[in-house]
């Protein structure tokens, strides 16, 4: 089908009156260019209904209007539209008729608009979004018709919306075999004769592969043609080697005529899964170095855009990951065509929650009615995407270990087994959550040997800690191994979430078990990182986060006061913190930890924990590894002291102060990649030495920032896309005269804009953000912030103009 992107000229408004006799568009409507998030455009708010879960805002019911003329010829033809995502109780009305709805706010829906279209006449496509029951989310969802909307157009034979589906048969250097499966549809009230042209099309274009079928459909009949075709020297896609082809499919009828086409990339891959030689991609065992990554775009909200999972994508795989779990909802289209492009393995996630609710509106009200058609439509829209290796049917569901959970959890791997038979499927499985009723039992058998040891006594953060420090005896309860038996049968894959300690023991009982670390703590990433290595049915480690998010507030931040951070964490914290990778896209201690144990970076990297707070007790949830940061620029601190982490591979690790030695300490594997050296804080220059016994393989420093600070603004270079660009990301940095960041020269900036862009996003890392992120005016975080412009169609280049609270001002110009 002819398929146009159909994303102007939108009305937009929040709905207050439901019952109103006459539909109209108020006067106040907005004009919107979609994606559009509803829900980031108002501030976080002390008072909101979901608290920290969403960042403290909350969604409303909200109205989208557009017109759609119908010319008379559209009688002969079928006409639909596609929402990509619309969060959350959709409801499609054409000229004042429900022509569709959908209740999840993840899933890609159609709606069919033959027989509501008035021809000849303009025609109001209303979508009614309800997402204003709250809380609706354990995070920051966003709200809204957050993703791309289509108008697709054909005669009335067709190829099916996402109906042409490739398998990779057989694949090696010489050859790949490839099974073409193609939905073709006639509405016509006749049979008509038809030709299926298929051809595989390489990067250049060029057609390396073709085939055609002849056949006759019937009156309204809807068919299923098969075609093997054999692609002769293929290039096939990995992580390592993202070659993509493109399979161009035509019908034609008995006269030659061309009915419709459809274009669709794909990638010529096999994937192989055992317990002996793990998870296999074209017959190469990999290890999955993964990141848990939820649904927004930082300062964007939940707006997506190609552009900005590209960028997102790209800086994921430079810090060392080369996959990504999608939590817990189906990925965006627009992220799949980034991890295809770029290279990046993905499992995909169905739901957060079965017929259990964890939030009091969320998808659980629905869930029983709606999951096949939901896990069918992420099944066909990942179908062809090569990244996809993985599907994950529900993360920590508290019924997946009983009998009618486990019941449930085998008909949603068959559903998908019955669409897909190419991929593996698991459950991210919480072994306290799974234990239902057997909680109580596991935290008194816990708790009664803490109790005897004298170490059950404190507040909640103590009591939150100590579960910490006892995770490994709880997550190996008898109560867990049992339920695990049920939770685990019905999939290819046991996704453990916070299960190290069951990887060896559960290797040994269950030879065949495949297991995946499916959302593990980042300051475990060593120890997790050896299981992975050393046992081939460990196939990766997904951390959480790779990239910081909205919602789930403070869960990462560090504190040494309760309610500043963790688990007590309130307003203004709005982020998790828990990221690697902040929402701004800057790789924080943790990345640079992970990439040295990973194995991919031999320079050390210095952080350097809190001097104000030496001496404190730091509360930490068990996301946090401490509250270092990598500066040397701490003013008022001068001879206080400091502890410094250093991140290194090797065998030993040295450190220098101005040029003076602080000592050697063991690094590497021995010292969980993680060596600590106590000095003072003296300005000017900190510098790393890491040795791999006794000869030096890396180097890093850092330097204290001087006086005379200047602003400097840095446009970011973008990945091309396949359409045409529309977001630039320009870095704000205060830095002094050598470029050195003043991390502790903290400002209000403003930014204005003019030309062919506008600012759209406008903040910094900061998990309190002082001002939404949809205001020209934030304040710097560790001496940086981010501008997010995006195009407006009124010039071929930008200016952005920064300034400061202390009178600095910075200007750039950016072609377009």
């Amino acid at each position: 089908m002819k398929q146009t992107k159909w994303n102007d000229s939108w009305k937009f408004w929040a709905d207050r009156d439901s019952f109103a006799l006459v539909w109209n568009v108020p006067e106040e409507a907005a004009d919107v260019i979609l994606p559009h998030d509803a829900m980031i455009i108002g501030p976080a708010k002390p008072d909101s209904v979901s608290g920290g879960n969403t960042g403290f805002r909350d969604a409303e019911v909200y109205t989208y209007v557009k017109m759609l003329y119908a010319p008379e010829e559209y009688r002969d033809h079928t006409v639909m539209l596609k929402f990509e995502g619309v969060y959350m109780n959709a409801f499609v009305y054409v000229n004042g008729e429900l022509a569709a709805k959908n209740p999840f706010g993840y899933s890609t829906f159609f709606v069919n608009l033959d027989g509501f279209l008035k021809y000849g006449e303009e025609n109001e496509i209303r979508v009614h979004v309800r997402a204003g029951a709250m809380p609706n989310s354990r995070w920051y969802s966003g709200a809204g018709i957050y993703r791309d909307v289509y108008l697709l157009e054909s005669g009335l034979t067709y190829l099916v919306p996402e109906g042409v589906q490739v398998d990779t048969e057989n694949a090696d250097s010489e050859i790949a075999v490839l099974d073409i499966k193609t939905e073709i549809k006639n509405r016509k009230t006749c049979n008509e004769k038809l030709v299926l042209e298929t051809s595989i099309e390489d990067a250049d274009g060029n057609v390396a592969a073709k085939c055609n079928s002849t056949f006759v459909l019937m009156e309204a009949e809807e068919r299923r043609v098969s075609q093997r075709i054999t692609v002769p020297e293929p290039k096939l896609w990995s992580a390592e080697t993202p070659d993509l082809y493109t399979v161009v499919s035509r019908i034609y009828n008995g006269s030659g005529m061309l009915l419709d086409e459809n274009r669709d990339t794909f990638g010529i891959r096999s994937l192989e899964l055992d317990a002996k030689r793990g998870l296999r991609v074209n017959g190469k065992t990999v290890k999955l170095r993964g990141a848990c990554v939820h649904n927004d775009s930082g300062m964007l909200g939940s707006a997506t855009y190609d552009d900005a999972h590209l960028r997102q994508v790209k800086i994921l795989k430079e810090a060392g990951f080369n996959a990504i779990r999608m939590s817990h909802n189906p990925a965006a289209p627009a992220f799949l065509r980034a991890c295809d492009k770029l290279g990046m393995y993905v499992m995909d996630e169905t739901f957060d929650m079965w017929n259990r609710l964890k939030s009091d509106y969320d998808y659980g009200l629905y869930f029983q009615e709606w999951w096949e058609s939901d896990v069918t439509a992420m099944v066909r829209k990942d179908y062809n995407c090569p990244s996809v290796v993985l599907y994950s049917i529900g993360n920590e569901i508290p019924e997946i270990g009983m009998e009618h959970g486990a019941k449930l959890c085998h008909e949603i791997a068959e559903k998908v087994k019955s669409l897909d038979s190419t991929r593996f499927t698991l459950a991210s499985i919480n072994g306290v959550f799974a234990c239902g009723d057997q909680v109580g039992r596991i935290m008194q058998d816990v708790l009664s040997g803490l109790s005897k040891a004298g170490n059950a006594e404190g507040n909640v953060n103590d009591f939150m800690t100590l579960m910490d420090g006892h995770l490994d005896e709880i997550v190996v309860h008898d109560a867990v191994t049992e339920r695990l038996e049920m939770a685990c049968a019905a999939t290819d894959v046991a996704g453990y979430n916070y299960m190290t300690a069951r990887y060896e023991p559960d290797g040994k009982k269950y030879p065949d078990r495949v297991i995946v670390g499916s959302e593990t703590y980042p300051p475990q990433i060593a120890r997790n990182w050896d299981l992975v290595e050393r046992l081939s049915y460990v196939i990766g480690d997904f951390t959480w986060t790779g990239w910081d998010y909205i919602g789930e507030a403070g869960v990462g931040i560090p504190a040494y006061n309760w309610g500043e951070g963790g688990f007590g964490a309130s307003f203004p914290a709005q982020i998790a913190y828990s990221g690697d990778i902040d929402i701004t896209g800057f790789r924080r201690p943790a990345s640079y930890f992970r990439q040295i144990v990973f194995g991919l970076r031999k320079e050390p990297y210095i952080a350097v924990q809190n001097p104000y707070k030496y001496g404190q007790k730091l509360i930490k949830t068990p996301w946090v590894i401490s509250d270092a940061v990598s500066s040397w620029t701490f003013g008022g601190c001068a001879g206080k002291p400091v502890i410094v982490e250093v991140y290194a591979a090797g065998t030993e690790t040295e450190l220098f102060k101005n040029g003076v030695s602080a000592g050697k300490k063991p690094s590497g594997k021995e010292a969980g990649f993680r060596t600590l050296f106590e000095t003072t804080y003296e300005e000017g220059r900190l510098e790393a030495v890491t040795y791999e016994n006794g000869i030096e393989i890396g180097r890093t420093e850092l330097v204290s920032a001087k006086g005379g600070k200047r602003l400097v603004l840095t446009p970011e270079n973008m990945p091309e896309t396949a359409g045409e660009r529309q977001l630039y990301y320009v870095q704000v940095a205060i830095c002094d005269e050598d470029g050195t960041v003043a991390t502790d020269c903290d400002q209000k900036i403003t930014v204005s804009a003019e030309g062919g862009a506008a600012v759209v996003g406008f903040g910094s890392g900061n998990p309190k953000p002082a001002y939404n992120y949809n205001e020209e005016v934030t304040e710097t975080f560790g001496g940086r912030a981010m501008i997010i412009l995006k195009k407006n169609g009124s010039g071929s280049s930008v200016k952005a103009v920064v300034k400061t609270e202390s009178g600095m001002a910075a200007e750039i110009e950016i072609n377009l």
